[in-house]
C-alpha cells in the first residue's frame, strides 16, 4: 500500500477528467475543470506523507504557472526525512519552525525569483488527537465532526488573498505573511478536508456554505463524497481546478468540554 503522493497539474491537467483514488487512508480528488468554460491548464499542485498515528499533507494553487507549486513540492521533498523525524517531536513548534526557515533560506528565496507566477500553500499535520496547519493563501482546510458542526464551526482557516509562495513571495517581505494554527480533534469520527478554490469559486457557488460539505461528508464515504463534489462543479460548468484531499480519523480520547457540564453531568 502506497504511503506518499506528489503531483502538479503540469505533469497531467485533468481537464474534462475528474480523478479520485485512494493513498492509504487519505483520498485525493483532481479534476482540472471544463474546456468548454475556456480552462486549457491546471495549475494545482498536493503532496501526501502518511506515518503511524500521523498524515500530512500539502495542497496548492498556483497563478500564472505551476512553476511555483512544483518548486514547493520539490523543496518539500528534499526535507521530507527531516520534517517527519521532527513530526514525532511533541507539538509542532519544530515543524512550523523548519518550514520557516526553509522558505526564508536564501536558496529557497532565490529560486523563487526565477519561477513564472506564484502559488497559494497550505500545509496540515494530523498527529494523535490534533491538527495543524500552516497556511499562505486562499486554500480552506475544514474538520467536520458532530460536536462542531452543531455549534456552526467548520472551516479552520481563513481565506487570504493577495498572499503567495513564489515570483511574488510573502517570505521575501520585511514580515511574512501566513496564518497556522493548532486544533484538537473531538472524540469520535473526525472528517478531515481540505480543498483549493475551484469547487468554492464554482458557478452557482453550490459549496460556499460549508454545511452542505459537511452534510455530504457526514453522509457518504470519502471517494462517493468526492465524487458527488466533482461531479456537481463540472455539471455547472466550472473553469478553474479543483484539488482536494480528505482524510477520516477516529478518536478515542475525550476532547475538551466545558467544567461546568461534567459538573452538572
Amino acid at each position: 500500500m502506497r504511503n506518499k503522493f506528489s503531483w502538479v497539474g503540469s505533469e497531467k491537467n485533468f481537464i474534462d477528467e475528474k480523478d479520485i483514488q485512494s493513498v492509504d487512508r487519505v483520498t485525493i480528488g483532481r479534476f482540472g475543470g471544463n474546456s468548454s468554460a475556456g480552462q486549457y491548464k491546471n495549475e494545482d499542485g498536493c503532496l501526501v506523507w502518511i506515518g503511524e498515528g500521523w498524515e500530512f499533507a500539502a495542497i496548492l494553487d498556483a497563478h500564472y504557472g505551476a512553476e511555483s507549486a512544483e518548486l514547493v513540492i520539490q523543496t518539500l521533498e528534499v526535507y521530507e526525512q527531516e520534517l517527519i523525524r521532527m513530526i514525532a517531536n511533541p507539538g509542532f513548534h519544530d515543524v512550523q519552525e523548519k518550514l520557516l526557515s526553509i522558505f526564508q533560506s536564501d536558496k529557497f528565496l532565490e529560486q523563487c525569483k526565477k519561477v513564472k507566477g506564484e502559488t497559494a500553500c497550505l500545509i496540515c499535520i494530523r498527529k494523535e488527537n490534533y491538527l495543524w496547519w500552516f497556511s499562505v493563501g486562499d486554500c480552506v482546510v475544514y474538520v467536520f465532526h458532530p460536536d462542531l458542526i452543531a455549534l456552526g464551526q467548520f472551516q479552520l482557516n481563513q481565506r487570504q488573498f493577495y498572499e503567495w509562495i513564489g515570483r511574488v513571495n510573502t517570505f521575501d517581505k520585511t514580515v511574512p505573511c501566513f496564518s497556522s494554527g493548532v486544533r484538537e480533534l473531538r472524540k469520535g469520527v473526525n472528517r478531515i478536508f481540505m480543498t483549493t478554490d475551484g469547487l468554492l469559486e464554482c458557478p452557482g457557488e453550490p459549496f460556499s456554505n460549508p454545511i452542505d460539505l459537511a452534510n455530504i461528508f457526514n453522509a457518504e464515504q470519502l471517494e462517493v463524497a468526492f465524487s458527488l463534489l466533482l461531479n456537481e462543479i463540472e455539471k455547472n460548468n466550472v473553469r478553474d481546478s479543483t484539488t482536494m484531499i480528505a482524510w477520516a480519523v477516529e478518536i478515542s480520547k475525550q476532547g475538551s468540554i466545558p467544567s461546568d457540564f461534567i459538573e452538572n453531568k
